[in-house]
C-alpha cells in the first residue's frame, strides 16, 4: 500500500478533494437511511449496527481510505442524533452552520497548534483579533478587554474560578441552585470551599437570599450568576446582582454560555444588561452561535486579569524569543496543544456580520415563542412559562412524572423526536431547546402532535392493563 497522502502543503487539497466527496456522500446516505432526528431502536440496536461497521476495529490489512470513510461515516451518520432536524430539540446542541463547518475543515488540514507562534503564525494573530473583538462586545466601555478560547462553558467557568483564586489566594463562591453543575465541580477541582448555594425558587437567583448571604460573608467572595440556565433558559437579574456585589465588595462571574450571544441582537440584548459589570463572563458559541464544538469563550474586562495564566516552557516561549517579539501563547490556555477554534468563529463573524447573526438569533427566539403559543392553544398540554431565550418546558395535562419520562424515552426509542427533561416546581417537564433557525411552524406542530398522540397511546395502554 502506498504511503497515504497528507492534508497540507500544495498537494493536500488534491488528495482531500476525492476524500471529501466520499465523506459528503456518506453523510447524505447515512442521513437518508436514518430518516429522522435520531435512529430508531434504542441503545442496543445502535450499538449493534456501529460495532458491525467497526468489525474488526483494527484489521490486519487496511480496507482503504474510501471504504473506511464510507463505512464508518455512513454508520455514524445513520446512528446520529441530528441537531439539524427540527424534531431534535433536547439540549443546547446546536446545528452547526455549513460555513463554520467548512472553516473547521481548513483548521484540521492546516493543523496549527496554538501553543507557540512558530506553530501558528497567522492563526495566533487571527485568534488575538477575534477574541479581542468578542471581549469588546461584552465590555464596550473598557480600554483593554480580552478573552480566551476554551473548549466550552465548563472550561471557561473553571478558568474564571481559577483566576479569582489566584487574585485572592482563596475565595468563597456563592452560586444559585439554578447554576450549571460546572461551578461546583470547578470549586472542587481547584480545592476551594464548596459553594454556598442560594435558592432560585422561580428559576432565577433570589436577591434577598443573596443579600443576606453576602452580609454574613467574611473574606474574598465570588458570586456566580447565570444568563441562560440549562433547565429553563432563564436569566438571573444581572444588574441587581452586580449592584449587590458592588455594595458588599464581592466579585462577580456571569455564566452566559447560553444567553451571551443575545448581545448581538438589538431585539434581545436588553435581556443581558449587566454583563459588562462582571469580573469575567463565559460565552459559548457552540450553543446560540451555531459553531461546531468546541467554541467556548472566557472574557475579562482587562487583559492583565489573565496574567496569572502565564507559564514558562523554554522550548515554547523562551525569554529571548519573547523579547525579540515572538508572541507568547502559553498564557492563552491551560492546555498546550489546542486547535485554532477561532477560525470558524472569525469566518462566521465575517460572513454574516452583526445583522446576519442577529437574524439567526431573532428567528430562533421567535420559534420558541411560537411553540409556546401552540402549547397554550392545546388543551391537553401545559406550558411552564413563556421562554426567556429559546427553551420551552411543557407537559401533558394531568400526566404524572412517570408518564412524562416514559413518553420522552418512547419518542427516543422510536426515533421520532429528541426532547429533553427538566425538573422544576416539583414536577418533571419535557424540554424543547430550539436552536435551529430553519424550524417552521409546521415542524413545531408536528412535534406537539407526536407528544399528544403518544400521550393518548400510553394513557389508553395503561387503562387497558
Amino acid at each position: 500500500m502506498p504511503t497515504p497522502p497528507l492534508a497540507g502543503s500544495t498537494t493536500g487539497p488534491t488528495a482531500l478533494r476525492p476524500l471529501i466527496d466520499t465523506v459528503l456522500t456518506a453523510l447524505q446516505e447515512g442521513a437518508r437511511r436514518r430518516d429522522g432526528p435520531l435512529p430508531a431502536g434504542g441503545p442496543d440496536t445502535v450499538t449493534t449496527h456501529m460495532r458491525t461497521a467497526l468489525d474488526p476495529t483494527i484489521p490486519e490489512h487496511g480496507t482503504g481510505p474510501h471504504h473506511a470513510l464510507a463505512t464508518l461515516i455512513g454508520a455514524l451518520t445513520e446512528g446520529a442524533a441530528d441537531p439539524a432536524d427540527p424534531l431534535c430539540a433536547a439540549h443546547l446542541h446546536t446545528p452547526p452552520l455549513a460555513l463554520a463547518t467548512a472553516a473547521d475543515l481548513a483548521a484540521s488540514a492546516l493543523n496549527p497548534s496554538m501553543d507557540s507562534w512558530d506553530q501558528a503564525p497567522a492563526a495566533s494573530t487571527l485568534e488575538a483579533a477575534t477574541t479581542q473583538a468578542l471581549a469588546a462586545e461584552i465590555y464596550p466601555h473598557h480600554t483593554h478587554p480580552d478573552a480566551l478560547i476554551t473548549t466550552g462553558g465548563t472550561e471557561a467557568n473553571q478558568l474564571a474560578l481559577l483566576l479569582a483564586r489566584e487574585r485572592h489566594g482563596t475565595i468563597q463562591t456563592i452560586t444559585g441552585t439554578n447554576a450549571h453543575h460546572s461551578i461546583t465541580r470547578a470549586a472542587w477541582l481547584l480545592g476551594l470551599p464548596a459553594p454556598l448555594t442560594i435558592p432560585a425558587p422561580h428559576g432565577t437567583l433570589d436577591l434577598a437570599a443573596l443579600h443576606t448571604t453576602l452580609t454574613r460573608q467574611q473574606g474574598p467572595t465570588l458570586v456566580t450568576a447565570t444568563a441562560g440556565t440549562t433547565d429553563t433558559g432563564q436569566i438571573d437579574p444581572l444588574t441587581d446582582i452586580a449592584d449587590l456585589c458592588h455594595t458588599h465588595g464581592a466579585e462577580l462571574h456571569i455564566d452566559a454560555a447560553y444567553g451571551g450571544p443575545l448581545l448581538l441582537s438589538p431585539t434581545h440584548r436588553h435581556k443581558v444588561n449587566g454583563l459588562d459589570r462582571a469580573d469575567s463572563v463565559t460565552l459559548d458559541l457552540h450553543k446560540l452561535g451555531w459553531q461546531p464544538a468546541s467554541a467556548g469563550i472566557l472574557a475579562v474586562p482587562d487583559h492583565h486579569h489573565l496574567d496569572p495564566l502565564h507559564h514558562h516552557a523554554p522550548y515554547l516561549n523562551a525569554d529571548d524569543d519573547t523579547h525579540a517579539g515572538l508572541p507568547d501563547l502559553l498564557g492563552r490556555s491551560l492546555r498546550t496543544t489546542r486547535r485554532p477554534d477561532a477560525l470558524k468563529i472569525a469566518v462566521t463573524l465575517q460572513a454574516l456580520g452583526r445583522t446576519g447573526l442577529a437574524d439567526l438569533i431573532d428567528r430562533t427566539c421567535a420559534a420558541a415563542h411560537h411553540l409556546a403559543d401552540l402549547i397554550t392553544k392545546t388543551p391537553t398540554l401545559d406550558l411552564y412559562d413563556r421562554p426567556t431565550i429559546t427553551t420551552v418546558l411543557f407537559r401533558p395535562t394531568n400526566s404524572d412524572d412517570h408518564t412524562v419520562a416514559t413518553l420522552r424515552r418512547t419518542l427516543l426509542t422510536r426515533g421520532h423526536a429528541v426532547l429533553g427533561r427538566a425538573r422544576t416546581q416539583g414536577r418533571l417537564w419535557l424540554k424543547a431547546t430550539l436552536l435551529n433557525p430553519h424550524t417552521t411552524p409546521d415542524d413545531l406542530q408536528k412535534l406537539l402532535d407526536l407528544v399528544t398522540h403518544l400521550t393518548t397511546e400510553l394513557t389508553e395502554g395503561s387503562t387497558h392493563r
